[in-house]
């Protein structure tokens, strides 16, 4: 087959933006299709043409696939890129796309459906001798007997959907009486999601590694693995750092989990691109040699983390993808295959860290990225973002959180991380709570500089990474300060009687600022004053007087201050009477004070508990009348593909619920309200 000169890409977003990238370098022409919710996407713009296909619910629009069907056939295309997630693993999908005479650009329908469940992919897995985790992966799905192969293996373990991918429908189980509840919650999660409510039991490793190979095979026989990737840092069972290669394995190691890997993939005749995740399992001492790999399972489908594999082989997955659909050999063998240095992904998200990770929505007000590539590594800086939003776009509660994927590389690990820790700096997004400043910390961290990786990093370094913010209060100050007169002069002519900068005949002028320092649990007040070429800040009860000047900068940053003999950049993004202060050692938030305002607290009178963001009503634990106790789960809700569950702020008696399950519910609106 010759090469397609139309593709339909049926994804939105990053991906659909990724693809597109390729495709035109290709000489390749794309379709994008698009919900409601996303008219004025990126990914529309990013394409040759774009077809509405529904509504703004995945449901109502991306899962319809004979609506992308339909696009596709009427605008010639001859191929669809179903991206990842969506239909990306969909057998019926690819079936269909085979029907209407259209390439799926992915793996075999009888492929997907092999590794798709994954109690039937480990049978299958062990009899082409890869090594499975030890556990229950049979068809009784009967609740008091997967409670006995729970109890019989010995806590902790891992429920886990049949058909589940993405972090959801799995939960981990420390004990026998917390099994029945975590089994019901994660049948109900699977069965929205993937529509089948089935599960297996797994030993739960104490020290786990995640760790993946990239797999690729043609339509010829073909099959090579291209090296391996550390996805162990993980938040809600979701990646959130991806590096390659994985820290501290050996030649042989890699070798032989990418030899295990390829026989996976060749146990259902593999066409494309596809992942093999393995749980490894490590001493209490680490190292290699003490290491065992287990298949867990296997991808059928491009990976969010594929551009860190791209980094260290110079390869386009994307490309190699067309290629292959389009009925040609691998473009090189596995003695052709090398990699050069170190890339590291991180995840940027609209979510709250310090809230469990709860994803936020809203407009990206202010979006200001490192000078990097997009979509390919390319330059000298070793900088990649691959983005679908830009700053104006709204994150809407329909779809993913994820805004962004940074990725770096360099000549090894030490200069990676360097790299990283730079790029996240300029990485300054308002609007949306994200997790950029939490990503830093992370980078930071005794257990990721130091490559002493498992699941569970995140749990142990939890006082490093949820701590207070450090951001010196008197910095962020002086920056609010510098820029509210940068503000104020803007537009000024030379006329010095129009001068606003207190200048008076007699006396000393004194400039005072009130505002609030916004990281704490209650607001602090801080009180700066300006005083002939000295700025004191009172804050907490002391005050600290320093040396001030700023100037403008003409760096990325915007401003310069200069405290105590010492310059720094920074920059200054306001939105209403917040004042968001970025500089390379961290970022901060201030609201400035209007002593003018009346505005108070409204009192909800009821001691309401108000929904965190739009959703979907998914359970309610408990009914008027009800004693509950401060944080005891009264609900469950569904926003951005995940559960949340939302906990009482404080002991009480339930008074009214004012939601039913399955309920839409606004971010803000009373679920129910308590009483004393």
């Amino acid at each position: 087959m010759s090469q397609f000169t139309k593709i339909l890409i049926a994804n939105r977003g990053e991906i659909a933006c990724r693809v597109a990238t390729t495709a035109r370098r290709m000489g390749i022409q794309t379709v994008a299709v698009y919900s409601d919710a996303d008219a004025n996407a990126q990914h529309v713009k990013a394409c040759d043409q774009a077809v509405h296909i529904g509504g703004s619910a995945p449901a109502d629009s991306y899962l319809q696939w004979q609506r992308m069907l339909d696009a596709a056939l009427a605008t010639g295309a001859q191929a669809v890129h179903p991206g990842y997630g969506f239909l990306s693993e969909n057998a019926d999908f690819a079936t269909a796309c085979a029907a209407a005479g259209l390439v799926f650009i992915g793996p075999k329908p009888a492929s997907i459906q092999a590794m798709g469940l994954k109690a039937g992919s480990k049978r299958l897995m062990a009899q082409a001798g890869v090594p499975l985790v030890p556990g229950y992966h049979g068809d009784n799905q009967d609740a008091t007997f997967l409670q006995s192969q729970a109890d019989g293996m010995g806590y902790p373990v891992l429920i886990k959907a049949n058909a589940g991918g993405g972090g959801k429908g799995m939960r981990i189980v420390e004990t026998s009486a917390d099994f029945a509840a975590a089994l019901e919650s994660c049948q109900r999660e699977a069965i929205k999601s993937f529509a089948n409510d089935s599960v297996l039991i797994e030993k739960y490793m104490q020290r786990p590694r995640h760790i993946e190979i990239q797999v690729f095979g043609d339509m010829h026989g073909n099959c090579v693995y291209l090296f391996e990737r550390d996805c162990s840092v993980q938040r809600r069972h979701q990646k959130v750092l991806e590096e390659a290669p994985a820290p501290g394995i050996t030649h042989a190691f890699r070798q032989a989990m990418g030899e295990a890997a390829v026989a996976a993939a060749k146990a259902v005749n593999y066409v494309g691109a596809g992942t093999v995740e393995f749980i490894v399992e490590q001493s209490p001492l680490g190292g290699a040699g003490d290491m065992t790999f287990y298949f867990m399972e296997m991808n059928t489908r491009l990976q969010v983390e594929h551009p860190v594999t791209e980094a260290i082989t110079g390869l386009d997955l994307v490309e190699w993808q067309l290629r292959v659909a389009a009925g040609e050999v691998l473009p090189k063998t596995q003695d052709q295959l090398a990699m050069r240095g170190h890339a590291i992904e991180a995840r940027i998200c609209a979510e709250n860290p310090n809230q469990q990770f709860l994803p936020a929505t809203g407009q990206l007000l202010h979006f200001a990225t490192p000078q990097a590539s997009r979509f390919e590594l390319a330059g000298d800086n070793g900088v990649r973002l691959d983005t679908g939003v830009t700053q104006g776009d709204v994150v809407s509660p329909f779809y993913d959180s994820m805004l962004a994927k940074l990725i770096v590389w360099g000549a090894d690990r030490e200069q990676a991380l360097a790299k990283l820790d730079a790029a996240l700096s300029e990485m300054n997004v308002v609007g949306v709570a994200n997790n950029v400043a939490f990503l830093r910390d992370v980078v930071q961290s005794q257990s990721f500089s130091q490559a002493i990786l498992d699941t569970a990093l995140i749990e142990r370094e939890h006082a490093h990474l949820f701590k207070s913010n450090t951001f010196p209060v008197v910095t962020a100050c002086a920056a609010a300060v510098a820029h509210g007169l940068q503000q104020e002069m803007a537009g000024i002519d030379n006329d010095p009687w129009s001068a606003r900068d207190g200048w008076q005949t007699t006396g000393v002028a004194a400039r005072h600022f009130n505002l609030q320092w916004m990281h704490t649990d209650e607001p602090q007040d801080v009180r700066a004053s300006l005083s002939n070429g000295r700025l004191a800040v009172a804050y907490q009860g002391g005050v600290t007087d320093h040396s001030f000047d700023w100037r403008a900068s003409a760096s990325a940053k915007g401003l310069s201050i200069c405290l105590d003999g010492q310059w720094c950049d920074v920059s200054v993004v306001a939105a209403g009477m917040q004042r968001h202060v970025f500089a390379r050692s961290g970022q901060a938030l201030l609201s400035v004070v209007d002593l003018l305002s009346a505005s108070q607290q409204v009192d909800d009178g009821g001691g309401g508990l108000n929904a965190p963001m739009p959703g979907k009503v998914v359970s309610i634990a408990v009914k008027a009348g009800d004693t509950v106790s401060k944080g005891q789960v009264v609900a469950v809700m569904e926003a951005m593909k995940m559960e949340h569950s939302i906990a009482s702020p404080r002991d009480g008696v339930v008074a009214e619920v004012l939601y039913a399950v399955a309920d839409q519910v606004a971010e803000g609106q009373a679920l129910l309200t308590l009483h004393d």
